[in-house]
Formats: structure tokens, C-alpha cells, sequence
């Protein structure tokens, strides 16, 4: 039953139509927010939507296109009358190592996964600003970063490398909206194997129980987390009850990072 965390709180979810970002809109919904889920995947960001109902919009968006991030921005304001979260959570996470990775597959994974939060952070923020100022009220940025953004993996080189900086441009953000007294948090959370559609794209055509199973043995309690584990946490950064928490890193990996 919803205990209205988030109520009279909007937000811009990047990445909504499916896995963390569809889990993170729902939660968010269910606790009293407005939110606008937005994705390259259109159709799949307008069925999450429409499951949520009156409380969700959704729109076209390449998190690599700052004009994109413009309507996406001029759009919440339009819809639902400012913003107050921003959930940067579009990402890739193709393997390969530093050998094996051409200079193209670099600039791509990075153009996503820390370009994207990058425009992100710098063109919601002042929406976010105004809309905490006029109110009176809070708001906050929350970049999904990784595990591997503090653990690496030879197999992972691009991917570690985006979010990595990930982690560090969330500090440099939320020490920026300290200096200029904004009402605005900013925050990481990393998450290890979660069960989502990224999972099964690195799954391929392999057994999926079998390489599950082997993913959960690297994970201290004994399992891949769930799309829930990481908005449930998103949630909480993004309440007021995180009010005095800012440029922090949440690990959700199930004990990984304690080994």
C-alpha cells in the first residue's frame, strides 16, 4: 500500500520501457509521483505508461542528443508542470576488453552511458532548480552507475571506464547544487547482476538458468537481484527522507564490493 513518499514529486525517467527504469517508474508512481518515462524504445515506454496510468507520460529519447534532452525536459514541464527527480538510467553494457575493443565501440558506450548522464544532469538541473525554489520543496538527480564502476572486469573495459566517471561526475554534480544552494541532492546507486533485459542480451543464445545460476554464485547472498531491489532504493534517494545524503553511492550487489 503506498505511503505516499514521493507525492506532489514529478520525475524524468531515462531508460522506462523496460527493466530498472519501467521498475523504477511504477514504484515511483505507486508512491504518489508524476513521472515521464522516456526511451528509443517508444512503443515500450507508451505501454509502461499506459499500465501506470494518469500519473505516467512517456516520449521519444536518445539520452546522446541534447536537443532530444531539451523536449524531453520541455515536455515534463509541459505535461506536468516542472520537475523535481531526475533518474539518469539509460545504459548499454556490451563486453569486450581493452584489446578487443574497437575506438568506435568505446565512444559509443560512453556517448550512452556517461555522455547521456552528463546532458542529463546538466540540462534537467535547471528545471529541477527552479521548479524546488518556487515550490519551497526538494529534489534530487540519481545517475545509475554499476558495480563495475568500482569493481572491474578485463571483459568489461568500456563499460567499467563509463561507469566509472559515472560515479565521479555524480560527486562533482552534487557538490555543484551544494556551492549554489539549490534544494537539490545529487546521488549513485551500483548495481550488480539484476534480472533484466540487459541480462538477457549478455545471456545470448546460452541456457539462461545455467548462466543465472552461475552469476549468483558470484554474488555473496546466493542471488541475481530484481528489478524491485534497485527501485526500491532508487526510491528512498529520492525521497525527502535523503534530504541530507548527496553525492553518495549506493551499492545494490548483494555483497559484492564487501568481499
Amino acid at each position: 500500500m503506498s505511503s505516499g513518499r514521493l507525492a506532489g514529486k514529478i520525475a524524468l525517467v531515462t531508460g522506462g520501457a523496460s527493466g530498472l527504469g519501467a521498475a523504477t517508474a511504477r514504484k515511483f508512481a505507486a508512491e504518489g509521483a508524476r513521472v515521464l518515462l522516456t526511451d528509443i524504445d517508444t512503443d515500450g515506454a507508451a505501454r509502461v505508461a499506459a499500465d501506470i496510468g494518469d500519473a505516467a507520460a512517456s516520449c521519444r529519447h536518445d539520452v546522446t542528443s541534447e536537443a532530444d534532452w531539451q523536449a524531453a525536459v520541455a515536455e515534463a514541464e509541459a505535461k506536468f508542470g516542472g520537475l523535481h527527480i531526475l533518474v539518469n538510467n539509460a545504459g548499454i553494457a556490451p563486453a569486450g576488453t581493452v584489446e578487443d575493443t574497437s575506438l568506435e565501440e568505446w565512444r559509443r558506450v560512453h556517448a550512452i552511458d556517461l555522455d547521456g548522464v552528463f546532458l542529463g544532469c546538466k540540462l534537467a538541473l535547471p528545471l529541477i532548480a527552479a521548479t524546488t525554489a518556487r515550490e519551497g520543496s526538494r529534489g534530487s538527480i540519481l545517475n545509475v552507475s554499476s558495480i563495475a564502476g568500482i569493481i572491474a572486469a578485463a571483459n568489461m573495459a568500456a563499460y567499467n571506464s563509463a561507469k566509472a566517471a559515472v560515479r565521479h561526475l555524480t560527486k562533482s554534480v552534487a557538490l555543484h547544487c551544494a556551492k549554489e544552494r539549490y534544494a537539490v541532492t545529487c546521488n549513485s546507486i551500483h548495481p550488480t547482476f539484476i534480472d533484466t533485459p540487459i541480462i538477457d542480451k549478455m545471456i545470448g543464445d546460452r541456457d539462461r538458468a545455467q548462466l543465472l545460476a552461475k552469476f549468483a554464485r558470484q554474488v555473496p547472498v546466493g542471488r541475481v537481484g530484481e528489478p524491485d531491489d534497485v527501485a526500491f532504493a532508487a526510491l528512498y534517494l529520492c525521497s525527502d527522507e535523503a534530504k541530507f545524503v548527496t553525492g553518495a553511492e549506493l551499492y545494490i550487489d548483494g555483497g559484492i564490493a564487501a568481499m
